[in-house]
């Protein structure tokens, strides 16, 4: 699937020269695949993803990879249950609070290889936005 980037993300993305560009467009597209109500947009200075709310977000800063924080948008609210709700039997979410929780890719074949347990994850997260 080739799905065409938003030219504010495109921009983004041309002049950071990220080392893991391929990773980065390969993780978008598969985000942008799981349902059609999901947009992208530039947020906290990189590819972020929304619904109803801003729900994922690119961590470029990484020492090594790639990493997708999911999150539930940028106001505080209750995320009592959402550790139960949003099924990860590969163990790809690392936890950083009741609401957020980072995906870490270590390269194109990790991307490859986590691709079908995410698309999962994140039509889970977007049911509880």
């Amino acid at each position: 699937m080739n799905v065409s980037m938003q030219p504010e993300v495109a921009a983004l993305l041309a002049q950071l020269k990220h080392p893991c560009d391929g990773e980065i467009r390969a993780i978008r597209e598969l985000i942008l695949a799981v349902d059609p109500s999901i947009n992208e947009s530039v947020k906290w200075n990189a590819p972020s993803f929304s619904t109803s709310e801003h729900f994922a977000t690119f961590h470029l800063r990484a020492k090594q990879g790639v990493q997708l924080v999911l999150h539930l948008g940028a106001k505080p609210r209750s995320a009592t249950g959402l550790r139960d709700a949003i099924p990860d039997p590969d163990g790809l979410l690392n936890w950083r609070g009741d609401d957020r929780a980072i995906v870490s890719f270590s390269g194109a074949d990790d991307v490859a290889t986590k691709g079908t347990a995410l698309q999962q994850i994140v039509r889970a997260w977007i049911a509880q936005l």
